[in-house]
């Protein structure tokens, strides 16, 4: 489905991202892991149209999409989250969603009527309320992550960019959390990209992790193969790298 070759990002005369190659495949959950300042985000921004890469190639069922604007991005199927919920406060709920909904997969093509329903189907999915004047107000920090998912899910998406959906939530949460994006990929089929720093969840969800270091990618493989990788236990020394190890073996 995803197919990225040699991407690179500068800033000045630093390099964020440093020639990296990776491929998705179609239904997959695939972990996209490593340090503050590793490049995580920096690919999200190319692979969503946030940033333009400065080398390489971004190629989304075979087309060419590194350069693109965000908004034909997202209208050609890749929806993303991101860390910060933001929405639009004097929207309510289900109209943040709807909005979301207008730059989806369909385009400009898509009507009122039909972005209200993906926005109803998308707040069901993830269990928010689709009353037309439930207020953003009431959401704590787990359901903004929710809603922040479910705008990303209006967009009808093919490819989902789940960035840090378990930031500020308690370990009930991130498990439901988890466990959502789980039963997204196997009821709608919708491939994702998860950025995670809490790993010991992201383990047992994932088909398989990318790990990053400085910008490059430093291993790449099942949970438990990446887990029990010497450069990955080196980056994550005096962190968290035997509780990633541990949640491996048991996924």
């Amino acid at each position: 489905m995803l197919a990225v070759q040699g991407l690179t990002k500068k800033f000045g005369g630093f390099t964020a991202v440093d020639n990296v190659d990776f491929s998705v495949e179609k239904g997959e959950i695939v972990g996209l892991i490593g340090p503050n300042g590793s490049g995580k985000s920096t690919i999200f921004n190319m692979l969503s149209g946030n940033l333009p890469p400065n080398a390489g190639s971004i190629k989304l069922q075979g087309r060419e999409i590194a350069g693109l604007a965000p908004n034909v991005i997202c209208g050609i199927g890749v929806g993303r989250t991101f860390q910060i919920p933001r929405p639009f406060k004097r929207l309510s709920i289900l109209e943040n969603a709807a909005l979301a909904g207008f730059y989806g997969h369909g385009g400009s093509g898509i009507s009122k009527s039909q972005a209200w329903r993906n926005a109803e189907e998308a707040l069901s999915l993830v269990g928010l309320p689709t009353d037309a004047k439930a207020s953003v107000d009431t959401l704590g920090a787990a359901g903004l992550k929710k809603l922040e998912l479910a705008k990303a899910l209006a967009t009808k998406p093919n490819l989902l960019l789940a960035d840090e959906s378990l930031g500020g939530l308690d370990h009930s949460e991130m498990d439901q959390a988890a466990e959502m994006l789980g039963s997204i990929r196997n009821e709608l089929g919708i491939t994702i990209i998860w950025v995670e720093h809490i790993m010991g969840v992201l383990m047992k969800v994932v088909d398989r992790v990318m790990v990053l270091d400085h910008g490059e990618k430093i291993s790449e493989g099942k949970p438990h193969e990446v887990a029990a990788d010497k450069k990955v236990i080196e980056v994550y020394l005096g962190t968290d790298a035997e509780e990633t190890a541990a949640a491996a073996v048991r996924a």
